[in-house]
């Protein structure tokens, strides 16, 4: 829910009227405004669900209040946004923040971040210590589907058998991956049977020929409270995005990251969820939920509500031209019309009504890994490396920076006596002597973060052999990298734009509008699928719709034949009853195996849905 901030900007409106700085009563109109949506939100709120609403400065005090009052049994926490690093400039401040107030229940699920980029590591070991019988407990295959999704692990296999190879396809259509190197060299995984299940979700698989490698990527963490993530920018991915999509702007969009990050935490894990936004604006909410479903291949569905109002100033122009609300002219400008339905259309298909492309790119989750050696660099300036002084390892060690000109080492690691640095938090190590290149390397082991090496020697053959034994020691880096989506790819999603209007009462109740009122069932029963229509205006006397997982018994004189063309369907979830009978209702619901059953009057108009007999 992101609600119009009431900065006394007269960016929205009180009983038809523009609330600006001016109204001494516009703290008051915005709370009454808020309140009758929130008490909607919080009748349609899942018991899991969560309700995210952002706010500024302006009204965030009074906001946590109602929330608190509205919502006492639930957790509300603030999330801080830095969505405009150059800041608005205040009369002592520069404001470069907003917030988004998570609530939510003991039921519900706040999922933790996942990593896209960085270093990550295979689950093999290597090195002198990585073979089978090295770990009695690390010998199991890991199993996939036959899409190559990590299902689970096997048991451990006893020390007289062995694999027929690295990778194992079963008549089951399982996939059986076992730790065994390039070289057929049997060796174990990094974790034992019994502690393997607690990383399952850190790990992904990299198809490389003929082999799998199971790769596992650094500990997911819990969202923080404060996010300066450059992709919350609303400046950069709000306006700007907007702008490259219809070319034209839009006063305060949200980042499409900032919203996709917000849902990520409320529903990666839940792929059919169903979002609702109360205030559309641009749009970002539904371009959000349609990214997050192409990472996961998810069917989440979000219905956007909205007006069409036309701005201020816009008002104030078409006015002097003479056009009034209602008008083809006026209607155009509006938000919806002239912003939100084109943005959601463009987004989803990939091109505009012109038949141009969108340019551009996404920032996705998604992520790909890369191989790469580790760097070695032979320090051959240095004489006599075991008579070095600490004075001069310091130096030597002052002079070791990275690619970005920062020291890779702190002069305090070293000490008089040291032969070499291997530190748990710097990714650098030094061998100061080659006499001690056997120390160095039991150090080394399971040190996979370091990726640079320097060795103090004159002699090219030492150095050589020396890199070649910590290369077979720890093996290259796998790195990762975000993933890009191209714009002009669009998503596999679905659209249906919907403006509601008043339907005559006594043609609904003759039946001659259920074109009309079937788009409000399928909504009601959760928008999957595509809208389904009918040809005519003429009522049927029952749809069964299993692809939209509803059905609908206009004429209950035909309850046996509805049933039994039921019980051919497993996918119904919802059925309406069209009757004005609620003992006959009542009987009705006793014959079917649905979920959820809704009473529909003849007369629905006045009130859509009046009673429900179950609703499990």
């Amino acid at each position: 829910m992101d609600p119009p901030y009431n900065t006394g900007a007269r960016d929205w409106k009180y009983n038809n009227d523009y609330v600006d700085s001016s109204d001494n009563w516009r703290h008051s109109k915005w709370l009454s405004m808020m309140q009758k949506r929130l008490k909607i939100a919080k009748r349609i709120l899942a018991d899991d669900g969560v309700l995210i609403t952002t706010i500024d400065d302006n009204e965030y005090a009074h906001l946590w209040v109602l929330l608190h009052e509205l919502f006492p049994n639930l957790t509300h926490t603030c999330v801080t946004i830095q969505h405009n690093p150059g800041g608005t400039q205040g009369k002592k401040f520069s404001v470069t923040h907003e917030y988004a107030i998570f609530s939510y229940s003991a039921e519900s699920t706040i999922y933790r971040k996942q990593h896209t980029g960085g270093d990550v590591y295979n689950l093999r070991r290597w090195g002198s210590t990585s073979g089978r019988y090295e770990g009695a407990t690390c010998f199991y295959p890991v199993i996939l589907d036959s899409n190559y999704n990590i299902i689970g692990f096997g048991d451990l296999l006893d020390k007289e058998l062995h694999p027929t190879a690295q990778v194992e396809h079963n008549e089951d259509g399982t996939i059986y991956v076992w730790p065994i190197d390039k070289n057929g060299i049997e060796k174990k995984w990094r974790y034992g049977r019994d502690t393997v299940e607690s990383v399952k979700d850190r790990m992904f698989i990299e198809k490389k020929g003929d082999r799998i490698e199971v790769i596992l990527r650094r500990e997911s963490e819990p969202p923080k409270t404060v996010w300066t993530d450059p992709l919350c920018n609303a400046e950069a991915h709000g306006t700007d995005m907007i702008r490259s999509i219809l070319g034209g702007g839009f006063s305060y969009p949200k980042s499409l990251y900032a919203v996709h990050e917000a849902l990520t935490f409320a529903v990666s894990g839940k792929k059919n969820a169903l979002i609702v936004d109360f205030f559309a604006g641009s749009g970002t909410t539904l371009h959000a939920v349609n990214l997050l479903n192409s990472e996961d291949d998810g069917n989440r569905r979000c219905i956007l509500v909205t007006n069409n109002e036309v701005s201020d100033d816009e008002a104030k122009a078409l006015k002097k031209n003479g056009y009034q609300p209602g008008d083809i002219e006026w209607e155009k400008h509006g938000i919806c019309r002239a912003v939100t339905w084109p943005r959601t259309k463009y987004s989803i298909l990939g091109k505009r009504d012109d038949g141009s492309t969108l340019t551009g790119e996404y920032f996705t989750t998604q992520t790909a890994s890369n191989e790469i050696e580790r760097s070695f660099y032979q320090l051959g300036f240095v004489d006599n490396p075991s008579e070095l002084t600490a004075t001069a390892k310091k130096q030597i060690v002052s002079l070791l920076k990275n690619k970005e000109g920062k020291a890779q080492l702190p002069q305090s690691l070293v000490s008089k006596d040291s032969k070499f640095i291997v530190s748990d938090k710097h990714t650098a190590s030094i061998l100061f002597d080659v006499d001690s290149a056997d120390e160095w390397l039991t150090a080394l082991e399971e040190q996979d973060h370091i990726t640079d090496f320097y060795i103090a020697s004159k002699s090219a053959a030492i150095f050589k052999s020396i890199k070649t034994r910590v290369s077979h020691l720890l093996g290259s880096i796998i790195v990762t990298s975000q993933v890009k989506r191209p714009m002009s790819e669009g998503f596999p999603a679905n659209a249906e734009y919907f403006k509601l209007e008043f339907l005559d009462k006594n043609s609904v109740s003759l039946g001659q509008q259920f074109r009309e009122i079937l788009p409000l069932l399928w909504l009601k029963s959760g928008a999957i699928g595509k809208r389904p229509e009918v040809n005519s205006n003429d009522e049927p006397e029952m749809l069964i719709l299993p692809q939209n997982g509803f059905a609908i018994l206009v004429d209950e004189t035909k309850f046996a034949e509805f049933t039994e063309k039921l019980s051919e369907e497993d996918n119904i979830q919802v059925v309406y009853f069209v009757t004005n009978s609620e003992e006959a209702f009542r009987e009705m619901t006793a014959g079917v195996k649905a979920n959820n059953t809704y009473q529909l009057y003849r007369d629905y108009i006045d009130n859509f849905v009046l009673g429900s007999r179950r609703d499990s």
